[in-house]
C-alpha cells in the first residue's frame, strides 16, 4: 500500500488549531496505534488488514509527521503528543479500556500516557528507545540534535535518508518501493524543516527518565516487547536492558529483524501481538 492510499482511507480533524491526520477502521474492542520516527502511521500498514479484523484501531499520523500539519513554530515535545493521542480516543468516543500498540518514538508516547495511569488493558511495545541510556541514535539523529540541526536538514536527500535507514534493517534489505515511501511522509509538507526539533525527543527522554522508565516497571497490565535483535538503535543491548528492569519480562526476539520489525516480519509480529491481546 502507498502512501497515498493509505492516506485516502483516513481523515483529518482539528487538534488545537493544527490539521492532523488519522485512520480508524474495524469493529470491536479498541486498539490505539502509535507510530514512530521519522515517519507517520503508514508504517502499522502490513499489519492492519490483520488487526482491523479484530479490533477497532485507531492511529493519528503525530504533529510533525506523514500527512499531519508541521508548523515551524509548534512546540514539539513527547508529551504533547500524548495529548494528542488522548484527543484522538476522546474524538473517536472511547471513554473505556484499550489496547496499545507502539513503534520507536512511539515507545515514549506509550509510557507518558502509561505513568498517566491511562485505562489500557494490555500493551505491545516495538523496537525503541526505552531506556535512554542504551538508546544508539544512528549519526543522522545525533547531527540534528546538533547545533548544526537546521543545516543537516536542508542538504539531507532522499540518498543520505535511505542509507540511514539502510543501516537499521535486519538480514533482509528494505525494499525501494518502501524507503521512498517513508521519504515521501518525511519530506510531505516540508517536514524536513521541523526534523530539528522533533528531535528533540532525545533529550527529552532523558528528562522524563525516571518517570517514563518507572511506567513500565510497575505497568499493572500485561505488557510485551516485540524486538528486531539486529537493529543498531534499539536492538538486543535494548533486550538485555529490559530484562534487567522490568519485572517478569515477557519478550518476543526476533532474530532476523532490525528496527522496523512491522515492515520486516510483519507475520510474527501479527501473531506476536494477537496473542498477547487475546489474553487481556
Amino acid at each position: 500500500m502507498t502512501p497515498e492510499e493509505w492516506r485516502a482511507g483516513g481523515t483529518s480533524f482539528d487538534w488545537r488549531g493544527h490539521r492532523m491526520f488519522c485512520r480508524v477502521e474495524g469493529t470491536g474492542e479498541p486498539l490505539l496505534l502509535i507510530h514512530g520516527f521519522p515517519t507517520a502511521s503508514w508504517d502499522w500498514w502490513k499489519l492492519w488488514p490483520g488487526l482491523t479484523a479484530r479490533y477497532r484501531c485507531l492511529t493519528v499520523d503525530m504533529l510533525g509527521y506523514g500527512f499531519s500539519a508541521k508548523p515551524r513554530d509548534a512546540a514539539y515535545s513527547i508529551v504533547r503528543q500524548a495529548d494528542l493521542q488522548e484527543a484522538l480516543l476522546a474524538r473517536e468516543g472511547v471513554t473505556g479500556a484499550y489496547r496499545l500498540l507502539a513503534h520507536d518514538y512511539g515507545l515514549s508516547v506509550a509510557q507518558e500516557l502509561l505513568a498517566r495511569r491511562a485505562n489500557v488493558r494490555g500493551v505491545c511495545l516495538l523496537n525503541g528507545g526505552m531506556f535512554p541510556e542504551q538508546h544508539r541514535p544512528v549519526l543522522t539523529q545525533k547531527l540534528l540534535a546538533s547545533p548544526l540541526g537546521a543545516l543537516i536538514a536542508r542538504l539531507s536527500s532522499y540518498g543520505t535518508f535511505a542509507r540511514s535507514m539502510r543501516r537499521l534493517w535486519g538480514q533482509a534489505p528494505p525494499p525501494e518501493a518502501e524507503l521512498r515511501a517513508m521519504w515521501s511522509l518525511v519530506i510531505a509538507g516540508e517536514g524536513m524543516r521541523v526534523m530539528p526539533k522533533l528531535i528533540g525527543y532525545i533529550a527529552e527522554r532523558r528528562r522524563h527518565r525516571a518517570r517514563w522508565v518507572d511506567a513500565l516497571i510497575a505497568c499493572p497490565v500485561p505488557l510485551r516487547l516485540i524486538d528486531g535483535l539486529l537493529d543498531p538503535v534499539s536492538g538486543a543491548h535494548m533486550v538485555a536492558r529490559y530484562r534487567e528492569l522490568v519485572p517478569r519480562p515477557d519478550v518476543v526476539e526476533l532474530p532476523d529483524a532490525g528496527h522496523y520489525p512491522q515492515l520486516e516480519a510483519p507475520e510474527a509480529v501479527l501473531a506476536a501481538v494477537l496473542d498477547l491481546f487475546a489474553r487481556c
